[in-house]
């Protein structure tokens, strides 16, 4: 089975970086967010755990939403790249019939 994960990267100002962090978590399908700066360095990766409900999620990303909206203080350009778990799942294999 193909692993159902995809990625994405979004290219934002760091006066907007928190709030589109905040944006993908909500969204609930994403699976670890990696903060780079413009020539590609990791700053930050934030795992995120899948299956925590609205309110674990909040808890556990306060935090780290502090520690990217100091790093998005001092960056002015950065990447967002998102892992993302695909949603659709996968078509179940056809079966055999006898007839």
């Amino acid at each position: 089975m193909a692993d159902p994960t995809r990625t994405e990267e979004f290219r934002v100002d760091g006066d907007t970086v928190v709030s589109k962090v905040k944006e993908l978590v909500n969204e609930g399908n994403v699976r670890r967010i990696i903060l780079k700066t413009e020539d590609g360095k990791t700053l930050i990766e934030v795992p995120l755990t899948i299956g925590v409900g609205v309110v674990g999620v909040g808890v556990i990303v306060a935090p780290v939403l502090a520690a990217i909206g100091a790093i998005a203080a001092i960056v002015a350009k950065l990447s967002i790249v998102v892992e993302r778990v695909d949603d659709k799942p996968s078509a179940p294999p056809p079966t055999k019939t006898d007839n």
